[in-house]
């Protein structure tokens, strides 16, 4: 059995035996005695409190933050991941569903292969993730999951990067005719508006708002609806038939600041151009969230690869 690595310098796979890679045992002996095993003592209140004081803590920091990101599907955590770069840069990533990741813990259709084209492997071998290269112009990581995963994993662990789970993004904070932050609220209560009575949300107050919301659906799209409703964009057409080719390379061409304080990456941007849906191709997804970090430096007025 060989393993694929594409992490090298010129982005090419490297096939490597097991045997080559060395054994790895997976019968150590624990540090613990699985046949008589007893926890610590704990007390109920100290879990309660340290989960609260932890959870409420970052919410005291992250109440003003320098960008908010909305949506950790690919493109957002990708946007997340660029930006985090530079250690004096708050991120703050809020996902409306348990779960980050979006759709790309999966391929299409349900499978699990992640097809990327090419040049996208170069932020795939960044990152850590190991592909096959196929051939000259697109790469396969073999489940999805192995790229949300270890994107995800890498990014949390940085300390400039919050994520909060189970948060949505009810509105926007518009200052002037700029976005200014986001308005939240629990996404049990929002989804719930209709069955319960008033339950007011709360703020985040940020330098620059990325949307990374997806493509139009319960929550989708929601950034570029929520500007086309406060008439600060005209329409909305949204995305239109599935071209691979086409669709990609326009994500990534109009990724951009839309509005003051606002830029919006990845399947958002189709909806809100027109284009057309790409597909079970991801690329685009990762290099358009990757400029969207370069767009959002450029409105706070720091160093970016972008041109004028």
């Amino acid at each position: 059995m060989s393993a694929t690595n594409g992490n090298t310098a010129n982005g090419a796979s490297v096939a490597t035996t097991t045997a080559q890679l060395g054994a790895i045992n997976l019968v150590g002996e624990p540090k613990y005695d699985l046949n008589d095993l007893h926890f610590n003592p704990i007390k109920e209140a100290d879990v309660s409190r340290e989960m609260t004081r932890r959870y409420m803590g970052d919410m005291l920091d992250h109440a003003e933050t320098d960008v908010v990101v909305i949506g950790a599907g690919s493109a957002g955590l990708s946007c997340a991941w660029e930006l985090s770069k530079n250690p004096d840069i708050q991120v703050t990533v809020i996902e409306q569903s348990v779960s980050p990741g979006g759709g790309a813990w999966l391929g299409g259709q349900l499978f699990s292969a992640m097809i990327v084209r090419k040049p996208g492997h170069h932020f795939l071998a960044e990152v850590g993730v190991p592909f096959d290269d196929c051939n000259e112009n697109y790469v396969v990581v073999k489940h999805a999951a192995l790229f949300t995963s270890t994107i995800l994993s890498k990014l949390l662990m940085r300390p400039n990067v919050k994520l909060f789970n189970a948060l949505a993004a009810e509105d926007l904070i518009v200052k002037n005719g700029r976005v200014a932050g986001v308005v939240t609220n629990w996404t049990l209560v929002t989804l719930n508006h209709d069955t319960q009575s008033c339950m007011d949300p709360n703020v985040i107050e940020a330098k620059v708002v990325v949307s990374s919301t997806g493509h139009d659906g319960p929550m989708g799209a929601s950034g570029v609806k929520r500007l086309q409703k406060i008439g600060l964009i005209k329409a909305v057409p949204g995305m239109i038939a599935l071209d691979m080719n086409a669709a990609e390379d326009g994500i990534v061409a109009n990724t951009r600041e839309v509005v003051p304080g606002m830029v919006i990456t990845g399947m958002e941007v189709a909806e809100l151009d027109g284009c057309p849906r790409m597909g079970p191709t991801f690329g685009a997804m990762m290099l358009s969230g990757q400029k969207a970090a370069h767009c959002a430096l450029k409105s706070l007025g720091l160093a970016n690869v972008l041109k004028d």
